[in-house]
């Protein structure tokens, strides 16, 4: 995005949309973890410090499209959270870049399971 202003010119770099858009995603609940594809091997979980993976984005002057590659938490409904997902991001987006979100697109790529903690017990035994 770039505009011009009396005052100089804001430019807001692609990677800076694909970077709220991420951290946006990674915090709507049910969101296990973005997908870096089918490409990079197996879904890897990452953190907010790469939150860019699993997300593209186009951005022109005044409208961005964000495509969304993400695991879903095991027993949440995936269209409630697909729906909550656009939402925050479109959300983000626009409160932070003025740009008009015209679409937020969702591949889900997995279901994460929770890990069952290991009891101490099983710990001592395995020693």
């Amino acid at each position: 995005m770039t505009e011009e202003l009396q005052t100089g010119i804001i430019r807001i770099s692609d990677d800076v949309v694909a970077t709220i858009a991420g951290l946006a995603a990674l915090e709507t609940p049910g969101i296990a973890a973005m997908s870096g594809g089918i490409s990079e091997g197996l879904a890897k979980r990452l953190s907010g410090k790469n939150a860019q993976k699993g997300v593209s984005v186009e951005v022109g002057q005044l409208e961005a499209a964000v495509d969304l590659r993400i695991i879903v938490q095991y027993g949440i409904p995936i269209q409630e959270v697909c729906r909550q997902l656009q939402e925050n991001v479109r959300e983000a987006l626009e409160n932070m870049t003025g740009l008009h979100v015209v679409e937020v697109n969702v591949k889900v790529e997995g279901v994460a399971f929770k890990e069952e903690e290991t009891s101490s017990e099983e710990i001592a035994r395995l020693k």
